[in-house]
């Protein structure tokens, strides 16, 4: 197999991560979607990516002395960006919305292209990602998924195949109907056609985290295109409306972002008839993005491993007390915790056996550093922040929040801790890719047996799983006990005791990551069982 003959493929997503200074994107569906437009870089696949241009990206985090998360936006460097010469547009409730697109400047990815309104009297669609009621959303995905194919049309670039990252993408498939009706074909043979070029990527284990809108709203806001009606947008995707049912329907093929959660998402969906197979394609990371290049060198030349994560811990430890005015004890066990703030994640999970805790925290055992943001509009999460802000006054000198959590601190973080921990419900975490960053520094997993953890992990060699991939009665218990025993009996007597072994067990976990858990696996794998893969249906 050749990049030469690869199918040329336009990937559709609502966000992208590439750098700091391009805030137009929240979290992990971003830094995803970033390191596949590097991955693919690499390898030299004709592959594109198609985004919305948002003018506030999504949040400057910070906390007020409650620990209530506070946000303001930041405003889109435009240095970045190069107007394109085209022009297209979309209807939205009858009326016309002209739109532009810019690409990004840059050599470490494969294109991406940028679409936002013309008119200031439409800027309000693209102000601000994932904020808005529903209305808002309809009209931002038919930016996405309408224009995005009409700016491919605008360029003249032929793809064979549409890669929807997500739901929000998906009315690009309706695009693609009307095109085929436009030529005459009824709507069945129009919808069967479609499916030879999309593919698509379902991210959410929870049913209810997956999009749906009303039928009627989006018939009035314009998703039919002129050629849909109410009756069949709800045979397509039901009432209300699912994105990824709609998805999963106009797809040929249908990946779920690890093995395990191939498993879930196929048994959510088992009752969506004329569905696209689902596949497992385990997400991976962008290794020179994300792994030191101190630690690149140490790892292929059989460099001091210890020398150079002592470095790199000292840069953290260096940037905690800038922000915080926290010395933390270099020699301690550093854990960090760093993801967006959803119950599911227990971000506070650690604290349910204070008493246990509370000695280990006094004592210099060990010091903790957590960081992430909760959604603007989710109140759940704000108050799990309140609980981790509540613990770092209590224990001062050990437990520090990190705010306003984007790529350069993640990079700092994913290098500096000395063991990453990750406390999902199993099965909700759908990968988890901080862990495969933090692991390709060395910066040992003790994680629960789920996302991309239920396949790297091999206990006591690479790092520490506990809870044994429980999901019975008292789960959060459960949890609890196991994590508060690994930490006693295994962790903590490695770290101080076996630094040989701990340094061992560094080289298995970067070397585990490097081969398993790379952004360019993860896009060969596209490539080979998405792109490619004509298999029927």
């Amino acid at each position: 197999m050749t990049t030469q003959d690869s199918p040329k493929v336009a990937y559709f997503c609502m966000e992208f991560a590439l750098r700091d200074e391009l805030p137009i994107y929240a979290g992990g569906l971003g830094v995803l979607a970033g390191d596949v437009l590097k991955g693919a870089r690499d390898l030299d696949l004709p592959m594109i990516g198609i985004g919305l241009l948002w003018a506030e990206g999504y949040a400057v985090q910070s906390l007020d002395e409650s620990g209530w998360q506070r946000e303001r936006q930041q405003e889109l460097d435009r240095s970045q960006l190069r107007e394109l010469d085209v022009a297209f547009s979309v209807e939205v409730e009858g009326r016309e919305i002209p739109l532009r697109a810019h690409e990004v400047v840059g050599d470490d990815h494969v294109p991406l292209y940028l679409i936002e309104p013309s008119r200031d009297e439409d800027s309000w669609i693209t102000r601000r990602l994932y904020q808005g009621g529903g209305v808002d959303r309809v009209v931002q995905e038919i930016l996405l998924g309408v224009g995005g194919v009409r700016l491919l049309r605008a360029m003249n670039w032929d793809f064979d195949v549409l890669h929807l990252n997500e739901g929000h993408a998906v009315f690009a498939g309706l695009e693609l109907a009307r095109e085929r009706k436009a030529e005459g074909a009824s709507t069945g043979v129009a919808l069967e056609t479609v499916r030879d070029s999309l593919v698509f990527t379902t991210h959410t284990p929870v049913v209810a985290g997956n999009e749906a809108h009303d039928v009627g709203l989006l018939v009035h806001q314009g998703v039919g295109l002129g050629c849909f009606d109410h009756d069949e947008l709800r045979e397509l995707a039901g009432e209300p409306f699912s994105m990824t049912v709609a998805g999963l329907r106009l797809s040929r093929h249908a990946n779920a972002v690890a093995q395990l959660h191939g498993s879930t998402a196929r048994h959510m969906w088992a009752d969506v008839e004329n569905a696209a197979p689902i596949v497992g394609i385990t997400n991976g990371v962008h290794v020179p993005t994300w792994q030191d290049r101190r630690f690149t060198e140490a790892l292929s030349e059989g460099g001091d491993l210890w020398d150079v994560h002592r470095q790199l811990k000292g840069e953290l430890l260096e940037e905690i007390r800038r922000r915080t005015e926290v010395s933390l004890d270099p020699d301690a066990l550093l854990l960090g915790f760093a993801r967006r703030a959803a119950p599911y994640k227990r971000a506070d999970l650690v604290f349910g056996d204070i008493e246990r805790l509370m000695p280990w925290l006094e004592e210099g055992r060990l010091q903790l550093v957590f960081a992430g943001k909760a959604h603007p509009d989710h109140e759940d999460g704000k108050h799990i922040l309140q609980r981790l802000h509540e613990m770092t006054r209590r224990f001062s000198d050990s437990v520090v929040f990190l705010e306003d959590y984007g790529l350069e601190l993640g990079r700092l973080l994913t290098r500096g801790c000395d063991a990453w921990l990750n406390t999902p419900r199993r099965p909700k975490e759908a990968s988890g890719t901080s862990g495969m960053k933090a692991a390709l520094n060395g910066v040992l997993n003790i994680s629960v047996l789920d996302g991309w953890w239920a396949e790297g992990c091999d206990h006591g060699h690479d790092g520490w799983q506990f809870g044994d991939g429980y999901e019975g009665h008292d789960q959060d218990g459960h949890d609890l006990r196991c994590l508060m025993e690994v930490l006693e009996s295994e962790v903590f007597p490695t770290f101080n005791d076996d630094r040989e072994r701990w340094a061992a067990m560094m080289r298995a976990s970067a070397e585990m990551a490097e081969r398993r858990f790379s952004a360019t696996r993860m896009v060969s794998d596209y490539d080979r069982l998405l792109y490619r893969a004509r298999l029927p249906r």
